[in-house]
């Protein structure tokens, strides 16, 4: 694919190729042409027009069909209509005007959507987000008791265990994924301008309301009966929105491992063949973390505009939205590369106890926090402001910390309680709190 524009449908090729099974030109033509065909049968025994015929022209729906639907758009310049042509061309004399009867193209492109990104998600997107939750999840369970070096603001902090903030990533990406699993995807059937005007004229008995609420209902979608010509993309808007705060909290993740590494506190597994840098030679760089967050930030810009664009038209329809939705497997194509990357960078990192610890013992001022709360609890006056003007700006030692509490007028027994505080024991209940989850 060395002639390829898109880096998705090139380079990334070999991650983003099981999407065109959902997102492709072709698979776009299939699944329009599984719902027309699903609506023929159900059309067919409401009017009472029996036909013999089995349709399974989606079932086997080839390339070649595919290029024939092609040559038909080249004479009508018009996707759909290509469609309907060709499956009428399929068809007997009997039933064939029958097909995308009383409709809008919108009915059928809509439904096609609905069903694609429903399936592309449930058998791509979520088994790569479940395999990195796992992985979180034993990264966790692992290294739920390594103390830790915590930062706020960049600056030195309360203690914490890699586990702990592992967990913290791990719960998040739960939440997404208890809102993400279970989301319903909503369609109409309601022709032209949604009030199933040509449906209602040609059989004025037939309940076309419970008809179509009964038929989207059978794909396994949620029924929209109040529309223009187009559903509102409200409900595609939640599930971007979903996307996008997923695929968040992964480049949260990916730019902490990343520093983690850069201070040294993690450390990459080599591969022989590689190579980290065109000219130096001791280099592993962490670039599946920074190839993940850079595709993740791409599929969260078309999110983005995706919700942005979509849930306004003009009137009952304008057709700026077909261009647009036709770049939704783009963005899948970036999540799912960004996916494949961190799982990959993960998969490659251990965790380095010396260097977490030697960070730990660099920094002894992280547990002037502790000494301060015992104090207060003793009624020691100020000792906030005591142990500031100590250690502000300074890098004091534990002995620097222990003369100083040797030096007030408390209890020995105390002293002995602050004595025994130590950075890598200062976590709190951090590994509790890590093998919560």
């Amino acid at each position: 694919m060395l002639d390829s524009i898109s880096p998705i449908d090139g380079r990334y090729r070999k991650y983003t190729e099981p999407l065109a099974e959902f997102f492709s030109e072709e698979a776009f033509m299939r699944y329009r042409i599984f719902m027309e065909e699903r609506y023929l049968a159900e059309l067919l025994k409401i009017i009472k027009k029996p036909s013999k015929r089995i349709l399974e022209l989606s079932k086997n729906f080839t390339s070649q069909d595919a290029k024939e639907i092609k040559k038909i758009e080249a004479t009508t310049n018009h996707d759909f209509k290509a469609i309907e042509y060709w499956i009428k061309s399929k068809l007997p004399e009997n039933i064939k005007e029958y097909v995308h009867f009383g409709l809008t193209s919108e009915d059928a492109t809509n439904i096609a959507y609905a069903l694609m990104i429903r399936d592309a998600l449930t058998k791509i997107l979520i088994p790569k987000l479940e395999q990195i939750l796992k992985t979180l999840r034993k990264l966790r369970g692992e290294t739920s008791q390594y103390p830790m070096l915590a930062r706020t603001h960049g600056q030195p902090a309360s203690p914490t265990t890699f586990g702990k903030e592992m967990a913290v990533f791990a719960t998040r990406l739960e939440r997404q994924m208890k809102q993400l699993i279970p989301f319903k995807f909503t369609a109409k059937l309601n022709g032209a301008t949604g009030n199933y005007n040509a449906l209602a004229v040609a059989f004025p008995k037939i309940n076309w309301i419970a008809f179509s609420k009964k038929f989207i209902s059978s794909l396994g979608l949620e029924p929209s009966l109040i529309t223009t010509q187009i559903n509102p993309y409200d409900n595609q808007v939640e599930f971007f929105d979903i996307m996008r705060r997923t695929n968040m909290i992964l480049i949260g993740l990916d730019q902490d491992l990343w520093r983690y590494i850069s201070d040294g506190w993690l450390k990459q597994k080599p591969v022989a063949e590689e190579v980290g840098s065109s000219t130096m030679p001791h280099k592993i760089n962490p670039w599946f973390f920074e190839n993940s967050e850079g595709n993740l930030g791409a599929a969260n810009a078309l999110f983005g505009f995706f919700a942005n664009k979509l849930p306004i038209s003009r009137l009952q329809r304008d057709l700026s939205d077909s261009t647009v939705e036709r770049s939704i497997g783009t963005a899948f194509g970036h999540s799912l590369i960004g996916y494949e990357y961190l799982l990959k960078a993960l998969e490659r990192i251990d965790v380095d106890k010396i260097a977490m610890t030697q960070a730990l013992d660099d920094h002894s001022e992280v547990i002037t926090e502790a000494i301060q709360t015992i104090l207060r609890r003793e009624g020691v006056p100020m000792p906030y402001e005591k142990l500031k003007d100590l250690t502000r700006g300074k890098s004091p030692t534990i002995a620097d910390l222990h003369a100083f509490v040797d030096s007030l007028d408390i209890d020995d027994r105390v002293k002995k309680e602050i004595h025994r505080i130590t950075p890598s024991t200062y976590i709190g209940l951090a590994d509790k709190i890590a093998s919560h989850g």
